[in-house]
């Protein structure tokens, strides 16, 4: 019985194995086999002018006001201005776009904003409007045309030359404010902020990639990345995911400033780089040495700004036109892409995330129905029995415990594995390592992965023996007659003093099959599952 259990869960394993390797879709990134190669470790603006201000040079005053947004919505915004003497002729304005994990004026950019204006430069960070905006919607077209408000308010601003007025964008706002830039060509110039310049999602997997590398996970874990990021998500939506900036960015022709900082994992630097300098005229790069995806770095006081990027994006800014093209072009710290970021494969149509949410809650429901059918009928046919003697049905002898094993193996797999790409997230977001959660995580996923499948071998078999045995039993070696539509079932014999015809019986046996039959198949259909997420693939 022993070699018997483990010949069939091996079977059970290289099954589940092949079937989650199949189903594909594979997660194989291209290294990046060239890197740049940057003209100077300097991030010193080429062409900068001498005389223009830099930050720490004006007093700003900061004011509070309201932008009017079309079809009578406004939003709130922060205007930073120069108060001192020499600040009062007409001077450039930057207008902040958004990156994803901000929405408040009162939140975002407030030490880029405060040090930019205290170098001459009137800044405007508006609210982003969010009653259109979601997780599951977001219409970068429609962003840009209210942002384009905001861009309108600056130009009123008395002191700011309406001509000079240019675009901030970090982030995901790097998505936005290149549409801006060709649907208003009165647009001066843009300061691109840790740039995708891929689509959101080439850039969301790359992203999950460079994360999980860095958290040390187990190789088996990257075959969620094309999984999860390429499928269609459950309930629709997220059209704007493959969203192509490109297009706009070959349209404008206004200079760009790109800034990225080395420690920033979310973002194809070098790829972004190239990108950016295939498509665009006049783009100036830097690269900040130990600065993170807002350009801040780590000091014993907490982030803050690089110490050079403020300076820098002045001197840029207040050297127009002079340092739009001036040498060096790409200059920095050297960054360090490793994968490529490219279109993420799409899974068929059973890694559909309707089909997939469909699955898990069919399967759920199923573990639930199946259970209370066998349970159900184990406490009337105790109860009828002791009151009148009519006969009931329960489950054949020894496949009650694997059925347990196999369904509470199953749901606590699932459940594991949940936790696990949950822990794993948190860690990768924060970047930081945890062997015991990573590691020591993903063994016990896989161990309880394997409790399920032993519980399934040892069910499997015993309904065989019950069936060979169903077929060997009987007066003189006949086959028996009893009325069983299932060898997993086994009616309670009737009692003699009072016999009961076979109706009762038969409603007993059927109601307890069908409990049987779909508890296993919930409890697959989790199996499946899981070996889809590679749960059950072979090795490490």
């Amino acid at each position: 019985m022993f070699f018997r259990t483990v010949a069939t869960s091996a079977a059970i394993l290289v099954a589940l194995a092949v079937t989650g390797a199949v189903a594909g879709p594979a997660w194989e990134p291209e290294p990046v086999t060239e890197h740049l190669h940057l003209a100077t470790a300097s991030t010193a603006i080429g062409g900068a002018d001498p005389d223009a201000g830099e930050p720490g040079d004006f007093e700003v005053r900061e004011t509070a006001v309201t932008i009017p947004l079309a079809d009578g919505r406004e939003v709130g915004g922060l205007l930073r201005e120069p108060v001192e003497a020499g600040a009062d002729a007409d001077r450039p304005g930057i207008v902040f776009v958004h990156g994803a994990g901000t929405g408040k004026a009162s939140d975002a950019f407030t030490l880029a904003a405060t040090a930019l204006a205290s170098a001459g430069i009137t800044t405007l960070v508006p609210d982003k409007r969010l009653d259109n905006y979601s997780t599951r919607h977001r219409d970068y077209e429609q962003m840009a045309r209210d942002y384009a408000w905001s861009v309108r308010y600056l130009r009123e601003v008395p002191g700011v030359d309406p001509d000079d007025v240019g675009l901030y964008a970090e982030s995901e706002g790097a998505w936005v404010s290149p549409v801006m830039m060709v649907d208003d060509p009165r647009l001066a110039f843009q300061i691109l902020v840790s740039a995708p310049v891929v689509p959101p999602r080439q850039q969301a997997a790359y992203a999950v990639d460079n994360y999980l590398r860095n958290t040390d996970v187990p190789g088996g874990v990257f075959r969620a990345i094309p999984r999860a990021v390429g499928m269609k998500l459950p309930g629709g939506g997220f059209e704007y995911a493959d969203f192509d900036v490109r297009p706009w960015l070959r349209e404008q022709e206004d200079p760009i400033l790109a800034v990225f900082g080395t420690n920033d994992a979310s973002m194809p630097l070098e790829q972004g780089t190239r990108e950016l300098l295939a498509d665009a005229d006049d783009v100036t790069v830097r690269f900040y040495e130990r600065a993170n995806h807002g350009i801040n770095v780590e000091t014993p006081g907490g982030l803050v700004l690089h110490p050079d990027f403020a300076r820098d994006v002045a001197d840029w800014v207040l050297g127009l036109p002079a340092t739009a093209s001036a040498p060096p072009q790409v200059a920095g710290a050297q960054p360090a892409q490793l994968y490529l970021a490219a279109p993420v494969p799409q899974p068929h149509w059973y890694g559909d995330g309707d089909w997939l949410v469909r699955m898990v809650v069919t399967a759920g429901a199923l573990l639930v129905v199946g259970p209370l059918l066998l349970g159900g009928v184990a406490v009337a046919s105790g109860v009828t029995r002791r009151r009148s003697g009519r006969p009931g049905a329960r489950l054949a002898r020894g496949l009650r415990a694997p059925l347990t094993g196999l369904a509470v193996g199953s749901v606590a797999t699932m459940l594991g594995l949940a936790a696990y790409l949950g822990a794993v997230a948190r860690l990768a977001l924060d970047y930081e390592k945890n062997a015991l959660v990573v590691q020591g995580g993903w063994i016990a996923v896989r161990l309880l992965g394997l409790v399920a499948v032993v519980a399934a071998a040892l069910l499997l078999n015993r309904v065989r023996d019950r069936r060979m045995s169903v077929a060997d039993r009987g007066p003189a070696g006949a086959v028996r007659a009893d009325p069983v539509p299932s060898d997993a079932v086994r009616p309670e014999p009737p009692d003699t003093a009072r016999p009961e015809p076979h109706r009762p019986r038969r409603v007993a046996v059927a109601v307890v099959s069908t409990g049987f039959w779909v508890t296993v198949l919930g409890a697959t259909a989790l199996l499946v599952t899981l070996a889809y997420w590679g749960a059950y693939q072979l090795g490490i």
